[in-house]
């Protein structure tokens, strides 16, 4: 949002930036529907804190509260109860279809609400039958079935058959009747839907089923033949259940692409070459197989059941702290003067915001809604305006120290300290916001943009009495290079951004003329509890898709088509080291487009990751390599998730915007092949090579940008000027001796050329046969 401050007549003051849009199928509660909803989400936030830095209840009073739970909790329990709460909000929240100016009206449930309050009966059922189960596991007798600890037998049934219509065909039924009766009618905005309900009670019971039973011995059959019937069905609803949350929260994509997975697992021994399998899976050992640390509750949901949870609380904080507003209006503040204002001022926020919400589309949205009609405003047509704001946007992704929670997941993964991680992503950021900021800044002096104006503007002198507003970021940054666990410096960061919101209180005060910029509000009890509820509410999106990917994962693991990909890479390699990179390059795009950054990198780490590797690739340099592209591929046409939000935005078309998004980041598409010819630029080597290989690819990346856009030594470049200038850049990035020499000979030659013959920068490119 824009305000008009009194500071300055018509000075541009960003407010409420960082806010979480409504999207259309979002829920407007009121009333006792929004309290109980607002607790719900505070208290599942509040849980994950409280676990991940191992408080409880006991430890402070001595009193051991059964129904709550202890910490540390066991790392499977952990994480079923992680992806059930997130599924129960979730459908709370977030209405099976977009809403519309003609809902029902308040008051008269439609005909298949009441299938669906019939439907809640067996799920209660199973829900019921779980529960018991779980209260005969706690007392230590169980029976055996193959040598298996299995369910407890009610008197004169099987144990087999209680299994099946005790608990999963109940389950089923009203799992998979509640998705299909969220699709068939609209409800009022303010009000659940019986079938949400539903949902989110049958999502409770697979965890009160999963949670027992993966504390007995029956934990080792998973993914085996042997593994038991209530598993394979809690499995399958739990899966189903989190393929329609994401299909809410993230659109058809990932869903899509999980579905094509799916049907591959029962299909693949029908398969020719490279996709044949041996044999054909059941659905019991797949069901069974999913929902295990190989799959659902592996390395993603282990990424956003801590790390993520946790800086999205962190994000939270930031947010009602006011940190976010501070960091739009400092950008503005610093670079709004410069040519083509807006638009270095949407590389400074964007990046900034980028690295901490983890999704490009929800920052063009954030910070787009403000930078975009400014653009628009000194002279960027829309789609190039849209296109600036995705693709910075885009590239917070990649910047450290958070990276949209990426790092994390690279460091589950591979193993490799967040700290490293982090550290190896410095140089590749600063070539992409530096080769950003050079197209920007040529597109504007190519078109004669002025900056903004003084008045127009926040004042730099009071952005820089509030630099304290930097202290969050500061202190995670120092408290991770000073060996604090990634756990606890994201916690002391949250504490330091509610404390940090009382300085401009305590500024005022002390020094009554340092009016800050922007709102000022201390953070008290009632805004504390906002932020938890903010942050259970934004976890929903991340957890989902997490989750759907571990579904992904779950299917390459158990089929091994993975290590097949592989070979594939393998055999390329042996004609073309770079043919294999381009493949995989390609591949980890298709991968990613259409998902969030988490599960395009979760993906694509499991598919082409391994075959890098077996190229003989650094791990942390494959990694690197898929990661940069699964993040592109929110700018990569024709499935541009951050060009279409800004092009709704901008009023541009949504395939010319996500065009020009992917021009003006065409540096980031090259940068992963230089990881690859000089590991300099991943902090590998010495001060001396890393420096070198910094300050070429810089110059590198300077010399790109004028030759695409045409801007060379303060005038147009004609086309075989803008040639030379995209090969003297290939030279310099590549970060040799030799090819350092000849770019910089190239680059004498073309300014040679400028200088003495003057080429007309509007002639056409000659073709052949045509005058």
């Amino acid at each position: 949002m824009v305000q008009e401050s009194t500071q300055a007549e018509d000075a541009v003051i960003a407010e409420g930036v960082d806010e979480e849009p409504i999207e259309g199928n979002r829920r407007l509660l009121d009333g006792w529907r929004l309290t109980s909803v607002a607790a719900f989400a505070a208290l599942y936030a509040l849980f994950h804190m409280a676990a991940l830095n191992g408080v409880s209840i006991s430890d402070y009073t001595g009193i051991n509260v059964p129904l709550l739970p202890q910490f540390p909790m066991e790392t499977w329990n952990f994480r079923i109860v992680h992806i059930a709460g997130a599924l129960a909000l979730g459908f709370l929240v977030y209405n099976a279809l977009v809403y519309s100016d003609e809902t029902a009206p308040p008051g008269t449930p439609g005909p298949w609400d009441k299938i669906a309050w019939v439907l809640l009966v067996p799920a209660l059922f199973a829900l019921g039958t779980s529960v018991w189960f779980a209260r005969t596991v706690a007392s230590g007798t169980l029976p055996e079935m193959g040598g298996l600890t299995t369910w407890p037998a009610f008197p004169g049934t099987p144990i087999y058959s209680q299994e099946v219509w005790y608990f999963g065909v109940p389950l089923l039924v009203a799992s998979l009747g509640g998705i299909v009766l969220g699709w068939l009618e609209q409800a009022p905005r303010n009000r659940f839907r019986a079938s949400d309900i539903l949902l989110a009670v049958c999502a409770i019971a697979v965890a009160a089923y999963l949670i027992p039973i993966y504390s007995t011995a029956a934990r080792n059959s998973v993914g085996t033949p042997f593994v038991p019937i209530g598993i394979a069905f809690a499995a399958t609803a739990g899966t189903a259940l989190i393929m329609e949350l994401t299909r809410r929260v993230a659109g058809m994509a990932l869903v899509v692409i999980t579905g094509v997975f799916l049907a591959y697992v029962f299909t693949a021994h029908l398969m020719p070459g490279i996709l044949a399998v041996s044999s054909a899976y059941s659905w019991q050992r797949f069901f069974g197989h999913v929902y295990s640390d190989a799959g659902i509750l592996g390395p993603t949901t282990a990424v956003s059941s801590t790390y993520i949870i946790l800086f999205i609380i962190f994000a939270a904080f930031l947010q009602a702290s006011k940190v976010g507003d501070y960091f739009v209006n400092f950008a503005f503040a610093a670079a709004g003067r410069a040519r083509g204002g807006p638009a270095k001022v949407a590389i400074f926020a964007s990046g900034l915001m980028g690295m901490i919400n983890g999704t490009s589309a929800g920052n063009v949205v954030a910070t787009g809604s403000l930078t975009i009609p400014l653009m628009k405003k000194v002279g960027y047509k829309p789609r190039v305006s849209g296109a600036i704001e995705a693709a910075a946007s885009t590239g917070g992704q990649i910047m450290p120290p958070i990276m949209g929670a990426g790092a994390f997941i690279m460091a589950e993964i591979t193993g490799i300290p967040y700290q490293e991680i982090a550290i190896a992503a410095i140089i590749p950021a600063v070539l992409y916001f530096v080769s950003v900021y050079f197209m920007v800044d040529f597109e504007a002096a190519r078109l004669g943009m002025r900056g903004m104006r003084e008045d127009e503007l926040p004042k730099l002198g009071k952005m820089l009495q509030q630099l304290y507003l930097f202290f969050p970021i500061i202190i995670l940054i120092v408290a991770l290079f000073m060996g604090y666990s990634v756990i606890r410096a994201g916690t002391l960061a949250t504490m330091a951004a509610a404390v940090v919101s009382w300085m401009p209180v305590l500024m005022v005060r002390i020094f009554p003329n340092s009016v800050p910029v922007g709102s000022v509000a201390g953070m008290g009890a009632r805004s504390i509890a906002k932020a938890f509820e903010l942050a259970g509410i934004m976890s929903i999106q991340i957890i989902a898709v997490c989750a759907c990917a571990g579904i992904i994962v779950g299917v390459i693991s158990l089929t091994g088509v993975g290590a097949r990909f592989s070979s594939v890479l393998l055999d390329l390699a042996a004609a073309s080291q770079l043919l294999a990179l381009f493949f995989a390059m390609c591949i980890s795009i298709l991968l990613g487009m259409g998902m969030p950054t988490t599960a395009a990198y979760a993906v694509a780490a499991s598919v082409v990751a391994p075959g890098l590797v077996q190229l003989g690739i650094p791990q942390l340099t494959a990694h690197f390599f898929v990661f940069y592209f699964a993040v592109l591929s929110a700018i990569t046409p024709p499935v541009a998730l951050a060009s279409y939000a800004a092009a709704g935005i901008s009023g541009a078309n949504p395939m010319e915007t996500s065009v020009a998004s992917f021009k003006i980041g065409i540096a980031a598409f090259i940068v992963p092949f230089m990881f690859f010819y000089n590991s300099a630029l991943l902090m590998d080597g010495t001060w001396f090579e890393v420096g070198r290989a910094g300050l070429t690819a810089v110059f590198g990346v300077f010399l790109l940008s004028g030759g695409v856009q045409g801007w060379f030594i303060g005038q147009k470049a004609a086309w075989i000027i803008r040639l030379a200038l995209i090969v003297a850049a290939l030279f310099m990035i590549e970060g040799g001796v030799i090819t350092d020499l000849i770019g910089i000979g190239t680059v004498v030659g073309a300014w040679l050329v400028q200088k003495v013959f003057h080429p007309d920068p509007d002639a056409p490119i000659p073709v052949r046969g045509v005058d």
